[in-house]
């Protein structure tokens, strides 16, 4: 049997993969890299433009990354590592525009103000707090609110109209706020990776299993799902970026890092409008609070959608309880995924989160009526006719040991590494995407170290001019990124 010999494997062709092989290949042009992806096409899963919320998750209207304690004190500590690491996305993208390798900007993402909507006494005052800590910051100081109906008519019009003059309603809104076609992005990256003689894709193709060899590489088996045909990969560095599917291939490595490690996994649906003279109404994407006892990623949002050049109307998503971790994964994943190392954690987490499992099978059983009722809340002279279902992607939080060694679910991103640096794997859900640069830049700190501290940390600052600075703290550096990167990518 042949087996050929790479420097780096990743597998799965999302927005992950393709950002890390594309750092990779600025840093180190002469690595040789595959990638390997189970469906026919790159960006299929969780990163096609269907599939995922396509905001540029920044903190600026997503009202769970700003929680607020029983005292009804609110937290902004989690917005602001967001928004620095949405600005680290940014400047990567602009670069490859500067130098021709990403096209024209409105292929992949356009302005739309982001915007926060809230009704009710008690919200209005959470919303009030949220921005008065927020613009105090240097990274939302563009940040404005209103409680006038009036200015908020202009703002988003098809929220304001039919409702009743006499609801408290207040809003936030920033302008630069971006929609992002994460698809699309994604395709460019692997058409660009794949003009280089270094660089395999492999499609149809699934990962079988992983031997650990004595000299730290790994040995993969990867399968051809349409000849069954078996090959095997030898590789330095392999990266595991495969949405939902990461977890059990974690699983399948046996490295000690994950231990105790399962998931939750969460499906979803969106209303969609197509119809031009309603879509052309809106512009910009509102998000809401979430209804109680829903998954963080649930947060209702009414959003102007450019998927594939096309602009639509999406709102949701409306959660559901699946057993697959992938949209084309089986129903036995969630069963397959169960280990000596995992039943506890996950059996504790099934245990005290049986209201959200709840939530999550009544959200399924939903009508058509139901789901347009909830959508009345931001749109309310919506007409059911205007607007179809449509699957979203899945998503697997993660669960994890805690220190009792039970289990504990995590509404995040995670990075998993072996203490080798030979093998990582990113796990979870929102924001995801939004901030894949700087989680593959954490990719390259934890398992290429020694290149990162020599020849590779100058290059990359070149790349990313934040590198090695942080733009919550840094005003001056923070004014002058964010003025080159918004020109740029035309998001002004």
């Amino acid at each position: 049997m042949t087996i050929q010999k790479v420097d780096v494997l990743l597998v799965g062709g999302g927005v992950m993969s393709a950002t890390l092989g594309t750092l990779l290949t600025k840093l180190d042009p002469t690595l040789k890299i595959t990638m390997v992806e189970r469906l026919d096409h790159v960006a299929h899963e969780s990163t096609d433009g269907w599939n995922n919320a396509g905001t540029g998750h920044a903190g600026y209207c997503e009202l769970n990354y700003t929680p607020e304690d029983q005292q009804g004190n609110v937290s902004i500590d989690r917005a602001l590592v967001i928004n620095a690491n949405f600005e680290v996305s940014l400047q990567l993208w602009a670069h490859m525009v500067e130098n021709g390798v990403l096209p024209e900007p409105s292929q992949f993402i356009n302005t739309t103000p982001h915007m926060s909507f809230v009704w009710g006494e008690s919200n209005v005052a959470f919303l009030r707090q949220r921005h008065a800590k927020l613009s105090a910051h240097h990274l939302f100081k563009e940040m404005e609110y209103s409680e006038d109906p009036a200015v908020l008519r202009e703002w988003m019009p098809l929220v304001m109209e039919g409702r009743d003059p006499a609801e408290q309603v207040a809003a936030t809104r920033v302008k630069h706020g971006a929609d992002v076609d994460f698809g699309s992005l994604t395709r460019h990256l692997v058409k660009r990776l794949l003009e280089k003689e270094s660089f395999t894709l492999l499609l149809n193709h699934e990962v079988d299993d992983f031997d650990h060899a004595h000299d730290g590489s790994w040995f993969v088996r990867v399968d051809d799902r349409k000849t069954g045909k078996s090959s095997t990969i030898n590789a330095k560095f392999v990266f595991l970026g495969a949405g939902g599917g990461a977890l059990p291939l974690l699983q399948a490595s046996g490295i000690d890092e994950a231990d105790g490690y399962g998931g939750f996994p969460v499906s979803g649906q969106w209303l969609v409008c197509k119809d031009p003279a309603i879509v052309s109404q809106h512009h910009a994407k509102v998000y809401g609070k979430a209804a109680l006892g829903a998954p963080p990623m649930s947060v209702p949002h009414l959003d102007t959608r450019i998927i594939n050049g096309q602009p639509a109307l999406l709102f949701g998503p409306y959660a559901g309880f699946t057993t697959k971790f992938l949209k084309a994964g089986s129903k036995l994943d969630l069963l397959k995924s169960v280990s000596i190392s995992n039943l506890l954690p996950m059996m504790s987490v099934g245990i005290n989160n049986m209201d959200l499992t709840k939530y999550l099978i009544s959200e399924v059983m939903q009508s058509h009526e139901d789901r347009v009722a909830t959508l009345r809340g931001y749109f309310p002279n919506c007409k059911e006719d205007d607007w179809t279902l449509a699957e979203a992607g899945q998503r697997v939080q993660v669960i994890k040991k805690d220190a009792e060694g039970r289990g504990k679910l995590e509404f995040g991103t995670e990075l998993v590494a072996a203490k080798d640096g030979s093998l990582a794997a990113l796990l979870g859900a929102s924001p995801g995407a939004s901030v894949s640069v700087q989680a593959m830049i954490e990719v390259l700190e934890r398992c290429f170290k020694d290149k990162m501290q020599s020849e590779w940390k100058a290059r990359l600052k070149e790349i990313i001019p934040s590198y090695g600075e942080d733009l919550k703290t840094n005003e001056a550096l923070l004014n002058s990124i964010r003025e080159h990167t918004l020109s740029t990518l035309k998001l002004k």
